[in-house]
């Protein structure tokens, strides 16, 4: 039997999908015809299997070698029937005919049919291949069948979906163009979407894919050369100019260097149309395919340039130059680094501690790919390499800002940390929009933010030159349709970060995600990764996953995880590390005001017994709303920042295998808000506090113990005496003890003789509030007076006078100094105001009033002055008006007042009435 002879597949044929990942298809307006044309032209190879059955590939195989057919002998294609001949010396006659009609019940199943064969055969198969390899030859190119997902589309069939999904999307979106030269197609133009109001620069030089650029990110990432803005402009143009102008194809007059945003991505030269057979031979094979070598490029500009052919960078291909030269040099630093981290002089010369090994590795690794994601399970120190790639990034490419984006909850942590390893100046961005778009142009080091503010603040981060952008948890922007991702990955710097312990929780959708933020380029567009690694059935359904294997051979340049098994060796016995949380300002209302009654009663010289009861509930309110306002008022309305970080810390821990967590809190209460937690989580726990009678102590630490799902356990001090929990290695501490020897008690459960693993002890201290002052007095010396403030506590004497100074002395250093509060400019204007009106309110009563009491008093004089009388003597008058004087004061205007005070105000009416009758006589 003859061979086929392959046609190349038309551009038209089949095959591309979404660009967001999903495998749902864009709703499309059905284009108008033939509905069995339609069926036919958009049949995929996935189809075609189906259509023949459980056989269907390896007979589509077959077909390929078993027949030559002849389009225009063989083949007939009507209005509902598409037919193919063969000549077959295998069936009687030695010619077979297959059939393909519509079917009336079904408008989209097609029905074959082979005038020699009874089942799916190698003749209907044929018919169908021929069908797939001419669909320009018959006339029916176009996009493939929409319902099929895209994991089950030919390469060919996944790259025209993609391409038809643009053309689309440039027909139903707004847009405005305008040229830069309206005398020519071939130029540059800005398009405005009219929907998001963004524009970018479309440089038409051609009407094939990959002829032309557009600034857009999904040109640069979707790996087809072409985009929605494109297929607009070209439209547009088509029914502007001529064919025979849109014939004349772009002439190039220089020579210049490109990026490449194909499969093939990279650097490349465009040629004059006139070229020089000196910058052909130089250029060599560099213009039709890309460069990856950053210096090659430079050497071929370097010889181009010394031959007296200058070319010309574009911008985005500058950049990628200037970054793979400076890169190559980090990263031959770096390898040196890695050589032997342990005995490295920067484990000690780094930051303001001693890096582990793997910490320095981890560090060099970062600064060495660029770009990079340390997924290192939790508690391996993620955010002080965070702080070393940044100082490393410093001292080797002297980067000047760095912006942290963080949940809100991690905000304090990460400036306590960078304060704690470096001395670097830090901003945490917060208050209103002017000042948080202040705080984005601070001359910091370090610019902490939240995911949530990403949104509101864009325009300030976009506008703000970072050179190293951090991503704390990661994974927050595993969603690829959310708008925080999405507007994430608009902000751009030569160096990124991602910290997550766990970048791919549920589906490698969000390993794609966090990876594309890193290198948008390293796993091609989201059509292409998922057609690659995802199975899915024929609705789209995921069944598992392919090609794994390949997935972590391009993943391993830029991703870089080390599970705690694997350093436990480096790891010290005891690690502490201290989680700050900001309270709500629910919280720090009820606290504040606890606080305002410690502070009025240690003031005080002596304390009686009330003033100890009133002072133990005040200390104890506030410290139990440092956990959860739930504890003071039991309100189904709860704040409290501490459970949401607590929470976030329990689903990492628990992420790990290895993981057993002792949970401790002062508060039965408490725990069982913690409870409501893990069984959110869907956690598997024990509880052991003062009402578990002990006989059945034992049996709730063997499941402890001894059962691997059940992966914590909730103690209170009351319920931790004497045990032995040495198969835990995770001590979380709630809240923090009045006794540090409580603290030392509680981390001693697992954290003793015959541990075999590292302990890693989390202490949860709520800013701002009595517990971190009491971080700060643990450590100080214990003593008898502290009894009187620990709930647990076994003490049952205290010596009074003593103890009540020790205690007072230890209060006013939790307490610390009266600091002068901020002023309220407001209140303050609005209280000056009041002040002034009153004042001038006050001098018009005591203008008016002197005045009254001049005209009474000289009525008076009047009255009593009968005709005839000789004046008093100017003596008198004179020895009166000195001792007046005496009394009179001088007002800012010189005038005199006299000030009388009266007993009470029943003399002050007294003389009101003296007055009126005076002036009424």
């Amino acid at each position: 039997m003859a061979t086929q002879s392959k046609s190349t597949r038309s551009k038209s044929k089949s095959k591309s999908s979404r660009s967001d990942a999903k495998s749902k298809p864009a709703n499309r307006k059905k284009a108008k015809g033939n509905p069995f044309h339609q069926r036919l032209a958009s049949l995929t190879y996935y189809q075609a299997c189906q259509l023949l059955g459980e056989q269907g590939p390896e007979l589509l195989r077959e077909s390929n070698r078993a027949f030559e057919i002849d389009s225009e002998e063989d083949v007939f294609l009507g209005g509902d029937l598409y037919r193919v001949r063969f000549h077959d010396s295998d069936v009687p006659g030695g010619r077979a005919i297959a059939t393909f009609t519509l079917q009336s019940a079904r408008s989209k199943q097609l029905q074959p049919n082979c005038d020699q064969c009874e089942t799916a055969c190698v003749h209907l198969a044929a018919a169908l291949s021929h069908l797939l390899e001419a669909k320009s030859v018959l006339g029916l190119a176009a996009p493939p069948d929409e319902s099929v997902p895209l994991e089950n589309l030919t390469h060919d069939e996944l790259r025209e979906r993609a391409l038809a999904e643009r053309r689309q999307r440039a027909v139903e979106e707004p847009m405005m163009v305008r040229t830069t030269d309206s005398s020519k197609p071939w130029t540059d133009y800005v398009v405005t979407s009219k929907t998001s109001g963004k524009s970018y620069r479309v440089a038409l030089r051609g009407t094939e894919p990959g002829q032309s650029y557009c600034s857009c990110p999904d040109f640069r990432t979707n790996s087809l050369g072409t985009c929605k803005h494109v297929f607009h402009v070209l439209e547009k143009i088509s029914r502007r100019f001529k064919k025979s102008e849109l014939a004349t194809p772009y002439q190039r007059n220089n020579l210049s260097l490109r990026l490449h945003y194909g499969d093939d991505f990279g650097l490349r030269f465009n040629l004059p149309t006139k070229l020089d057979p000196t910058v052909e031979e130089i250029v060599d094979q560099a213009g039709e395919q890309s460069l990856r070598d950053g210096q090659e490029a430079m050497r071929r500009i370097e010889a181009l340039e010394h031959a007296g052919h200058p070319v010309h960078l574009y911008p985005d291909a500058e950049d990628y130059l200037q970054r793979a030269l400076v890169q190559k040099h980090l990263q031959s630093q770096c390898d040196e680094i890695r050589r032997n981290p342990a005995k490295h002089s920067l484990r000690t010369e780094l930051l303001d501690a001693k890096l582990l090994p793997y910490q320095l590795d981890g560090i060099a690794f970062a600064v060495g790919a660029g770009r990079a994601i340390l997924a290192d399970d939790m508690g391996l120190g993620k955010t002080i390499q965070g702080i070393g790639t940044a100082e490393l990034l410093a001292r080797l490419a002297d980067i000047k800002r760095v912006l942290v984006i963080c949940p809100a909850s991690l905000k304090s942590q990460w400036r306590s940390e960078i304060e704690r390893f470096s001395g670097r100046s830090v901003q945490i961005v917060l208050g209103t929009g002017a000042e948080r778009a202040e705080q984005y142009r601070s001359n910091a080091f370090f610019t902490i933010c939240n995911y949530e503010q990403v949104l509101r603040d864009l325009t300030a981060m976009e506008s703000t030159p970072w050179d190293l952008i951090i991503l704390d948890e990661g994974q927050r922007i595993k969603n690829w349709e959310s708008k925080t991702s999405n507007m994430i990955r608009t902000l751009q710097s030569p160096y990124r970060l991602v910290l997550s312990g766990t970048p791919l929780e549920n589906n490698l959708g969000e390993l794609f995600t966090v990876a594309r933020f890193v290198d948008e380029q390293r796993l091609g567009p989201a059509y292409q990764f998922f057609h690659r690694h995802r199975v899915v059935d024929e609705k789209g359904k995921t069944l598992g996953y392919q090609r794994l294997d390949q997935l972590r051979e391009t993943m391993q340049p830029i991703l870089l995880r080390r599970t705690r098994a694997e350093v436990a060796k480096q790891l010290p016995e005891r690690t502490d590390e201290i989680v700050r949380i900001v309270p709500t300002a629910e919280q720090l209302e009820i606290h504040d005001s606890n606080m305002k009654v410690v502070a009025q009663i240690t003031a005080k010289k002596f304390l009686t017994e009330i003033d100890m009861l009133r002072l133990r509930r005040a200390l104890a309110m506030a410290r139990m709303v440092a956990d959860s306002t739930y504890l003071i008022d039991q309100q189904d309305q709860e704040y409290s920042s501490k459970l949401e970080r607590l929470g976030e810390l329990l689903e990492g821990l628990i992420a790990d295998p290895t993981r057993k967590i002792v949970l401790f809190s002062e508060w039965r209460r408490m725990l069982d808000r913690v409870e409501r937690r893990l069984d959110q989580i869907g956690c598997d726990f024990v509880r052991l506090d003062g009402k578990v009678p002990q006989k059945k102590r034992a049996a709730i630490v063997a499941q402890f113990q001894n059962d691997p799902e059940c992966r914590v356990i909730l103690m209170t001090n009351a319920g931790s005496t004497g045990l032995n929990l040495q198969s835990a290695n995770t001590v979380i501490n709630v809240d923090l003890p009045w006794n540090p020897a409580v603290l030392e008690q509680r981390i001693a459960r697992a954290h003793r003789m015959g541990q075999k693993n590292p302990v890693h002890v989390y202490k949860l201290v709520t800013t701002g509030t009595i517990e971190e002052k009491l971080l700060d007095t643990l450590a100080s010396k214990q003593d008898l007076a502290n009894a009187s403030l620990d709930m647990q506590s076994d003490v049952e004497s205290v010596e009074l006078f003593s103890g009540m100074e020790e205690l007072k002395r230890r209060l006013e250093q939790i307490i610390g100094p009266t600091l002068t509060a901020p002023v309220d400019q407001s209140q303050q204007r609005r209280v000056e105001a009041e002040t002034e009106a009153l004042r001038q309110r006050r001098e018009k009563v005591s203008a008016a009033s002197g005045q009254l009491v001049g005209a009474a008093l000289a009525l008076a004089g009047e009255l009593i002055n009968k005709p005839g009388d000789t004046p008093p003597s100017s003596e008198t008058v004179d020895r009166l008006s000195e001792r007046l004087s005496e009394c009179v004061e001088t007002d800012s205007q010189g005038r005199p007042q006299l000030t009388i005070s009266l007993p009470d105000n029943d003399a002050l009416r007294g003389l009101a009435m003296t007055l009126a009758r005076l002036l009424e006589a």
